[in-house]
């Protein structure tokens, strides 16, 4: 079934208007079964709180006494404001403008300090005013008593969390960056992932795969990739006349995990250059090199009959969770299957070539 709900003038500050038969009474009541409804939407500014409040305007005229909890993943409020976790939100919403800060409600409430963001914070006077129409007082004394929130008591190992949630920054500054250079972001998330970056006392070295990546391009002058594998070790790819760099480093990621010697050839050549001319003679396509996609289907292919194909793709589980850097910005289709590896892959904002129009 669908529920209309319609728009309300001044929302969400006219609260008069809101909390009335003219405002959340116009909506159409959502008849619910059982005791505990959980409300869910695809992000931010996509109306959960609105629905729920809308509700409870309704049930409570039906004389049902409901209640509503949010549960908020991110900040972390019983974590410090500094920590690495609560900073890698800030990085995560740098296109929301998200500041994590103190709850001043809580601390007032309760002499307490408790961490929130911005958003939170500023609508929670109107929040406040909506629950004391509704119910004739409030439940909460701050934005933090409105959440659900075990996190902190999960964590066992805080050193792992730190470095995993540092880590997450420097991808999320990474990607910002691609996105800039594609024209899908502003240029000020850069200069605010900078700053988070600083307060965090890291930097983009601090990645070893970009480190490794940057020098194998250098070293070969031309598009390069490393992978981080489970046991720190690095691997690198370059570009040839066959492969792309991505392509090149997953064979010998595979290589390494399967124990392959370095020198042998997964895919033949007898393999490889057919598939090249069939790109460039008969699809058009201007580059021959095989993407990531091509390259482990000719790998399946091979598996059928060779032996050490068969063992290197058998090792393609083993990537899901690593590091990988390009020295370049790669192509959808390479992202999309370092992506279903479960790879997570951050590229330089450069392109490989300097064509006006490059395909996303």
């Amino acid at each position: 079934r669908v529920f209309r709900h319609y728009p309300i003038e001044g929302y969400p500050t006219n609260v008069k208007l809101i909390v009335s038969d003219e405002g959340y009474g116009k909506n159409e009541y959502i008849e619910t079964s059982r005791r505990l409804v959980v409300i869910t939407a695809p992000g931010p500014g996509s109306g959960k709180m609105a629905t729920c409040l809308s509700q409870l305007y309704h049930e409570n005229k039906r004389g049902i006494k409901a209640g509503y909890a949010k549960f908020e993943t991110f900040p972390i409020w019983n974590l410090p404001l500094k920590h690495p976790v609560n900073v890698a939100y800030e990085a995560a919403t740098a296109d929301l403008n998200d500041v994590n800060m103190i709850d001043p409600f809580h601390l007032e409430a309760y002499g307490k300090m408790a961490v929130n963001y911005n958003r939170d914070v500023e609508v929670f006077p109107v929040l406040n005013a909506i629950f004391q129409r509704i119910y004739g007082e409030s439940p909460y004394k701050s934005p933090t008593d409105m959440g659900v929130n075990m996190i902190a008591s999960c964590i066992t190992d805080d050193e792992a969390v730190s470095q995993a949630a540092k880590d997450e920054i420097i991808r999320r500054y990474y990607n910002t960056c691609c996105q800039v250079r594609k024209g899908n972001a502003e240029p000020d998330q850069i200069a605010k992932l900078e700053l988070i970056m600083e307060q965090a006392h890291i930097m983009p070295s601090d990645r070893a795969v970009t480190v490794a990546a940057i020098k194998r391009a250098e070293e070969t002058n031309g598009p390069a990739a490393a992978i981080e594998l489970a046991d720190g070790t690095i691997i690198c790819g370059r570009t040839s006349e066959l492969l792309g760099a991505t392509s090149a480093m997953i064979l010998n990621a595979l290589k390494h995990l399967a124990g392959i010697p370095d020198n042998v050839d997964l895919i033949s050549p007898i393999i490889i250059e057919p598939i090249c001319k069939l790109k460039t003679e008969n699809l058009g396509n201007t580059n021959p090199r095989l993407h990531s996609d091509e390259v482990l289907i000719a790998l399946s292919i091979c598996a059928l009959t060779d032996l050490n194909a068969r063992k290197a793709k058998e090792q393609l589980r083993n990537l899901a969770g690593c590091e990988a850097h390009t020295s370049v910005i790669l192509s959808q289709v390479d992202m999309g299957v370092l992506r279903k590896l479960g790879v997570n892959l951050t590229c330089e904002p450069v392109y490989q070539t300097k064509k006006l129009y490059h395909a996303n």
